[in-house]
């Protein structure tokens, strides 16, 4: 195979591009906010690509920050996800500390959304309770084919075409649990890390400037327009991520109000579950501002109603209650909920009000919040996030 010769960089900065006809994908093509808003995600896709192709490979891994909040292409809110690569063929030891987060899980997989052209494979998912963890938290654990013989610790099944390992820390009271530490290293890889060729320099640029950044965005805009197609506005949906989280289900809908109007959504919660939440995305399926702003809740955050059911408030202006769902000004986007290991899967409910009258469409004994009330809850909610471990 003869090598690539290397390009002067004008010509990797024109593999970018083509990314310009991805407006034609967005809500409204017209709209200089969102083309701004999508050149934006690009600059994004990139700075996280940079991570992805260039921090480690399969035989010297590291944690790369994946979906964190500098990269807002829909992570959850309530978790940090790192990623290391992998390859099959390998022995992988993960050290360190689960932290006290609601859940810490591994997963493998090939294909990570954005590197490839097919869809991702998810291979493997496993929980960081299920093994012997010390009495601090401590973990131990390896990852291989098969379990090397004569070990006798904690071992999880690693596919022969598995490319990475992910990791989720999960987190219900921000910034009070801890996040796990975690290394990982291939065992048996040689000792010092070669220096990139030019070659590989060139064929990751290449990956990284004419494949990630565009293929990422192209394939959620793609995703956010056949919900559009199938009729989501102010409707909600079960979804199916290709069994990612095996133990979690999602449930989605097109969120679409005027300025003047509030969404309310309204369900009921699984009497057994060990996690839940929802969130709202803009219009690139970008995950509305969330350490800022209360564009999220989950179980831990959230007010419940004394009828046990959950209802909060999507609108442009503060509606003055604890359940506010901000997003940012954005009046149309996707919503996305998830319940996790739950013993029922209520769809919610979005229905549309004046917002003068919101009063009238909630419980009467829904609590008011001040303004002062407000700026305390989103002060706790900003230090708490900031407080978390996010790359």
């Amino acid at each position: 195979m003869t090598t690539p010769h290397l390009l002067p960089w004008a010509d990797y900065v024109d593999l970018l591009k083509p990314a310009e006809d991805l407006v034609g994908l967005t809500f409204d093509p017209r709209s200089e906010q969102l083309r701004a808003e999508l050149y934006r995600q690009l600059l994004m896709n990139l700075s996280q690509g940079y991570f992805l192709y260039f921090q480690a490979d399969a035989d010297h891994p590291d944690w790369a920050p994946f979906l964190n909040s500098v990269y807002l292409l829909q992570p959850n809110p309530d978790d940090t996800y790192l990623l290391a690569p992998v390859r099959g063929d390998g022995v992988y030891r993960v050290t360190g500390n689960r932290g006290t987060v609601r859940v810490l899980t591994f997963s493998t997989g090939a294909h990570m959304m954005g590197m490839a052209d097919a869809p991702g494979r998810n291979f493997g998912y496993f929980d960081a309770d299920e093994l012997t963890l010390g009495p601090g938290g401590e973990l131990d654990v390896l990852f291989s084919t098969e379990r090397p013989p004569g070990h006798d610790g904690d071992w999880l099944p690693l596919h022969p075409e598995a490319e990475f390992i992910m990791v989720r820390n999960r987190a219900y009271a921000w910034g009070e649990e801890r996040e796990a530490t975690l290394a990982i290293e291939r065992v048996g890889a040689p000792a010092l890390k070669p220096r990139l060729s030019a070659g590989q320099i060139d064929e990751r640029i290449r990956a990284l400037m004419a494949g990630f950044t565009q293929r990422l965005s192209r394939m959620w805009l793609k995703y956010q327009n056949a919900a559009l197609q199938r009729g989501l506005i102010n409707k909600i949906e079960l979804a199916d991520f290709g069994g990612a989280v095996p133990a979690q289900a999602y449930w989605q809908g097109i969120f679409c109000f005027a300025a003047d109007e509030a969404l309310i959504l309204e369900t009921e919660i699984p009497a057994r579950h060990r996690y839940w939440n929802v969130q709202l995305n803009d219009e690139l399926w970008n995950a509305v501002e969330f350490i800022q702003r209360q564009s999220s809740l989950n179980g831990h955050q959230a007010r419940i109603d004394a009828d046990g059911r959950f209802r909060a408030v999507i609108s442009v202006e503060d509606p003055g209650v604890p359940n506010w769902l901000d997003p940012a000004g954005t009046l149309q986007g996707m919503i996305i909920g998830r319940w996790y290991e739950a013993d029922a899967l209520p769809i919610p409910t979005l229905k549309a009000v004046p917002f003068k009258e919101l009063r009238r469409h909630l419980p009467p004994d829904t609590p008011s919040v001040t303004a002062s009330e407000r700026a305390e809850q989103l002060r706790t909610r900003r230090i708490g996030g900031q407080l978390r471990r996010r790359w």
